[in-house]
């Protein structure tokens, strides 16, 4: 029986028959097969992809315990997960590097992936990133239980929910995320089918500039004379706008450009920021800057933080919260959490004025903000004092100058503060 028809008559198993599917994909009404492997020739889809992830890789990631009143918290180094989302997660990556594979996967496919290992007291000890067309979730028939299906090889592994990291997209059925390059395959065929329609004229079309016509017989010696004395004395930047002396009657017409057509240009621009759209990406990141300002720039990054990343980093905290702690670990007050001020670090000026407005308002003191700017405390009075108002009078003095709150009996209480 061949490949064929083995798969018109169902004729494979479950994995087998969903490995085919991940690898045709489906052909749009462009004439373009697009499936998340294809897809990422589309510059736009591998522009948009790169720019979340190499986002979500800046960001700063640490573990910290809330005290034990609920306020304020300690960054906790000795902790086994510390080391593994704050430098190495495994003995072949960075956390960058980490990061970045599981947010391509998780856009590209709706899923990304990585294999827990833990030691005998349940800890967290090695996160290895699994490729997403070689696992799948799916539901135990018989416990009705999330389990994880790894292909390593050509063998088949079946892995509890505990073992599995996992990074769904929105989804409805609580299980698998959704490929959003799946669902709006038609638009990214589209443009895909633009971009191999560019190629082929240039590679394939017939990219004739010019006619040289004449109603007189010319003979084949004479045709090879003027098409070389054209390539030689016409063509090139040194010979531009050179003038060009013509015999035996003939009359040069010039050919114009057909992609010139506004129609097709408009096309091409229009499906581009249909694919910034669909991946949450504002158009300027990916170099398009036709409808970008100096006022709106600023505007559109902060959106990029707030309606796209900020969603992306709240769903891996609260994944990471659930799979790498145990539940004594989470009811002590351990948690996982992205710095998004990591982004300011671009913007010396923005960063320092932030800092300014902390430090005037006693948010902090000068040993945090050189802490925050990677250098050694100061020690003392001077580096731990916390400063507020515009005079910068430390909160100590002016507590002692604030007015007494009087009690309902008259007699004088506490200090405002």
């Amino acid at each position: 029986m061949s490949f064929i028809s083995a798969i018109l008559q169902k004729n494979l198993s479950e994995w087998d028959f969903t490995a085919v599917q991940r690898h045709f994909g489906g052909t749009t009404k462009a004439g373009v097969p697009v499936n998340e492997h294809t897809a990422m020739r589309h510059i736009t889809v591998q522009s948009c992809l790169r720019v979340r992830a190499e986002t979500l890789s800046s960001f700063p990631l640490s573990v910290y315990r809330k005290h034990k009143n609920g306020k304020g918290r300690d960054e906790v180094f000795d902790h086994p997960v510390h080391q593994l989302i704050k430098t190495v997660p495994n003995d072949e990556m960075v956390t960058a590097s980490w990061l970045q594979f599981i947010s391509c996967n998780h856009d590209i496919s709706g899923n990304g992936y990585a294999l827990i290992t833990t030691n005998k007291r349940g800890q967290v000890m090695d996160l290895y990133p699994w490729v997403w067309d070689k696992i799948t979730p799916r539901r135990n028939p018989e416990t009705d239980k999330l389990e994880y299906q790894i292909n390593d090889r050509g063998k088949t592994e079946t892995l509890p929910k505990e073992k599995v990291l996992h990074i769904p997209n929105w989804y409805f059925d609580g299980v698998k995320g959704y490929s959003d390059i799946h669902i709006a395959r038609e638009s990214v065929g589209l443009g895909m089918a633009i971009s191999e329609f560019i190629s082929r004229f240039y590679g394939q079309g017939m990219n004739i500039g010019a006619i040289l016509e004449t109603e007189q017989s010319m003979g084949k010696e004479d045709i090879d004379r003027l098409k070389e004395q054209l390539i030689t004395k016409g063509s090139g930047l040194s010979n531009a706008h050179m003038p060009l002396v013509l015999h035996n009657g003939l009359k040069f017409n010039r050919i114009p450009m057909p992609l010139n057509d506004a129609q097709f240009i408009e096309t091409y621009k229009l499906n581009r920021d249909e694919i910034c759209g669909l991946l949450r990406v504002p158009p300027h990141l990916v170099a398009n800057l036709e409808k970008a300002t100096f006022s709106n720039i600023e505007h559109q990054s902060l959106d990029f933080i707030m309606f796209s990343m900020l969603p992306t980093v709240n769903k891996y905290e609260q994944i990471m919260n659930w799979k790498l702690f145990t539940k004594q670990e989470r009811e002590q007050g351990f948690y996982v959490k992205f710095n998004l001020d990591a982004l300011l670090r671009g913007d010396a000026k923005s960063r320092a004025e932030a800092l300014a407005i902390k430090r005037r308002n006693g948010v902090i003191n000068a040993d945090e903000w050189r802490e925050l700017d990677d250098q050694n405390p100061i020690g003392g009075i001077v580096g731990t004092t916390y400063f507020v108002g515009s005079d910068m009078m430390a909160a100590e003095t002016a507590a002692k100058q604030l007015p007494k709150q009087q009690q309902p009996d008259g007699s004088p209480g506490k200090d405002v503060l």
